[in-house]
């Protein structure tokens, strides 16, 4: 059997999550999954979302805004695939979207605004650590059904993702990880607010922003976290502050 390009990037993808140097950013390794699995699994978005310390499902990163914005109208409406998901801590088979369909008697409202959106199609697959439940791996599709082989690689990179959660398999109580994790919650409202504060100044939007923010912090081998909390003091880098 060959072994074609994809299965060396799956493999690498994999190598990438699960394995990254001290102090890292845990936020940033949430945000590289959901861009994995959009570049590998050939979903329209992908995003995470995580249970919070009392219990409550919050979103933490998606791979672009229109799988932000569908996180937080689920939030904002408590139902949608992303709230089930997170909430059981199982795998969510693919779910058709469509007006005539059960998708929309089971989430009435959430379903009109993803169709609005272009999504067609959900699914999701627990994130988790040591066997403990910690949110979901969420597929937004805008063309296809993920098949059983995409959801497989996808259970894959949020297994890879949940090792390194646990520090080069220093096995962390449930209480440490939840404790990264409200860490990376509050880090997405700093990267957010530096978001606006770079797009508003360079007049491109949140998503070059964002682009631009992480390209910087990786060439400089600096913290996405740190970098955003500088943006939001007003402190920005001269390579930042310059319309292209």
């Amino acid at each position: 059997m060959s072994v074609l390009r994809h299965d060396v990037l799956a493999a690498q993808a994999v190598l990438d999550l699960a394995s990254r140097a001290d102090g890292f950013d845990v936020l940033e390794l949430l945000h590289d999954l959901t861009m994995h699995t959009v570049s590998l699994l050939g979903v329209r978005s992908a995003g995470v979302t995580l249970l919070d310390e009392t219990g409550q499902v919050d979103y933490v990163t998606a791979s672009d805004e229109t799988c932000r914005r569908l996180e937080e109208d689920q939030l904002e409406l408590d139902e949608g695939p992303c709230v089930d998901s997170t909430r059981v801590g199982t795998a969510l088979a693919p779910v058709l979207l469509r007006a005539d369909y059960p998708s929309c008697q089971r989430w009435p409202r959430f379903t009109p605004r993803a169709l609005g959106a272009g999504i067609t199609c959900v699914a999701a697959v627990p994130l988790r650590a040591a066997q403990h439940p910690l949110g979901a791996l969420n597929l937004l599709s805008a063309d296809r059904v993920p098949t059983r082989e995409d959801l497989c690689l996808a259970q894959l990179l949020a297994d890879a993702t949940g090792s390194c959660l646990q520090h080069r398999q220093t096995v962390l109580a449930k209480d440490e990880i939840s404790c990264q994790l409200e860490t990376a919650l509050e880090s997405r409202i700093v990267i957010e607010q530096a978001k606006g504060v770079l797009a508003y100044r360079l007049g491109v939007d949140v998503e070059e922003a964002f682009t631009r923010l992480r390209a910087h912090a990786r060439s400089r081998q600096q913290r996405l976290t740190e970098l955003a909390a500088q943006v939001t003091q007003g402190v920005i880098p001269a390579e930042l502050d310059t319309v292209v």
